[in-house]
């Protein structure tokens, strides 16, 4: 999301059937006890549990807080159109004493928004040679829906290193949106954003983007696992993204330009972020209005229960 991204359609491309790998996680309303253990076979690398008194920002060892309308020298609105300011109030970002990261949007008197985006410290995230990276997140997007929802764009996504400090060089570094949800709609959208802009291999501003309902309960009404999988142990890498262990899209090394794929996959790796964003081309878009609205409610959070990264070979 914090690029110059997101004038896409209004909706992705539906997914494929969806297939299940491994056991489905349960959907429930409250965090679980512990990030689970790995599958057989994989190793934990990184993971936070948010398990930080009530009122505490995330930890700064894990995590950086974003702040403003844009990075130093980045495009305005971070770059999306997006309309908030972006804080490092525990008003907008906290652990809630009960296992959970909140970043809440927040409205105030005179009608401007503020809410709040981290990213990881770590920047190496990337498969090992041959084998396979996982990016898993337990989390609930805002509890709201209809009018009232308008302009809520929740995410969790990751960017390539060269970008942090640069500002300038994206899509070619990568961009991996494991989970975005706007306007309060019963859809979960997974896109990669590589290449050039606009138009390139992975069609930017669209991306390439797969999307569906959320199993079991809505994306709004309880917790889900969302991940992503970069797979670099077969002849040909792979991209695949996850809701609650059902795959609905991926993206093969063959669907794009070799170019793209080494610009993409040749750095130091990935950082992870999360973010509740207000309004952008994306709920504008899939709305076909201007958002946020006046019946857009503040105050509702993006709670998140666990972030984990893993990797197999």
């Amino acid at each position: 999301m914090g690029n110059n991204r997101t004038w896409r359609r209004a909706l992705l491309a539906a997914a494929a059937a969806a297939t299940v790998t491994g056991a489905t996680i349960g959907v429930t309303n409250v965090a679980s006890a512990d990030v689970p253990a790995p599958q057989d076979g994989w190793t934990q690398i990184w993971a936070d549990d948010f398990d930080g008194a009530a009122g505490s920002l995330p930890s700064a060892e894990n995590w950086i807080i974003d702040t403003g309308t844009s990075y130093p020298g980045g495009a305005p609105n971070w770059g999306t159109g997006e309309i908030q300011t972006y804080t490092n109030s525990t008003d907008n970002v906290g652990h809630d004493g009960a296992g959970n990261l909140m970043i809440t949007p927040l409205r105030d008197g005179s009608g401007g928004w503020t809410s709040a985006r981290i990213e990881t410290t770590r920047t190496d995230f990337k498969p090992p040679a041959g084998g396979t990276l996982r990016i898993e997140g337990r989390l609930q997007v805002p509890d709201v829906t209809g009018a009232e929802a308008m302009g809520y764009w929740p995410a969790f996504w990751a960017l390539g290193a060269p970008f942090r400090g640069v500002h300038t060089n994206w899509p070619a570094v990568g961009e991996f949106d494991v989970m975005e949800n706007v306007n309060g709609t019963d859809t979960v959208h997974g896109v990669l954003h590589c290449g050039v802009a606009p138009g390139g291999p992975c069609d930017e501003f669209n991306g390439i983007g797969g999307n569906r309902a959320c199993p079991d309960t809505t994306c709004q009404s309880g917790f889900h696992t969302y991940a992503f999988e970069w797979d670099d142990s077969g002849p040909t890498g792979e991209l695949r993204w996850y809701v609650d262990g059902r795959q609905y899209h991926s993206v093969s090394e063959t669907d794009l330009t070799a170019e793209a794929w080494a610009n993409m996959t040749d750095h130091e790796g990935y950082f992870l972020l999360l973010n509740v964003a207000m309004g952008g081309a994306f709920p504008n878009g899939a709305s076909g209005t201007t958002t946020p609205t006046a019946d857009t409610v503040p105050g509702k959070p993006m709670r998140v229960d666990y972030v984990a990264v893993s990797a197999r070979g």
